[in-house]
């Protein structure tokens, strides 16, 4: 099934539906991850991470299996390294990128995307497929813009006496 610009305009709509029902950020964040991996076929993994105490914590995840990275220090791997520049980071092919931390066999690309609020990394959303190169500026802008509309709901490292990073 090819992707669309109907494909990510429903996929923000859906966002939105989600956020405007109202329902705790825990909740959202888990139809928001459900979403995103099953309206988008080549999405084989999607994670949000939340910034606590200078590491990554996973938080909701939707994929085949569990990962093993449940918590990933910032600065460490494309994951930590896109929570410390706060920059959205895209790996066309992972076993060409030394920073990836393997995760399942079947991962060939993966994009992380930093999740701010006022300015400051609060969590990141991760994606992996088991297509390489999969992908494109669509999908950069079309993450970048659920992670800005999930942001207020993300600030778990601050309620929970964590902090945000500021890259």
């Amino acid at each position: 099934m090819s992707v669309t610009a109907d494909t990510y305009r429903g996929g923000l709509d859906a966002v939105d539906r989600l956020i405007n029902r109202g329902g705790d950020a825990d909740d959202l964040l888990r139809a928001v991850v459900e979403m995103l991996h099953d309206r988008f076929p080549r999405y084989s993994w999607v994670g949000i991470y939340f910034v606590e105490d200078g590491e990554l914590a996973l938080g909701p995840w939707k994929g085949p299996q569990a990962t093993e990275h449940v918590r990933i220090p910032v600065g460490q791997g494309v994951c930590g390294a896109a929570a410390a520049s706060g920059q959205t980071e895209v790996v066309d092919d992972v076993n060409a990128d030394p920073r990836y931390l393997a995760c399942f066999a079947s991962t060939r690309s993966e994009i992380v995307v930093p999740v701010t609020y006022e300015g400051r990394v609060v969590a990141e959303i991760d994606v992996d497929s088991d297509q390489p190169a999969a992908f494109g500026s669509e999908d950069r802008r079309f993450l970048e813009r659920v992670a800005t509309l999930i942001s207020p709901y993300c600030l778990v490292g601050w309620d929970t006496g964590g902090e945000a990073w500021d890259p």
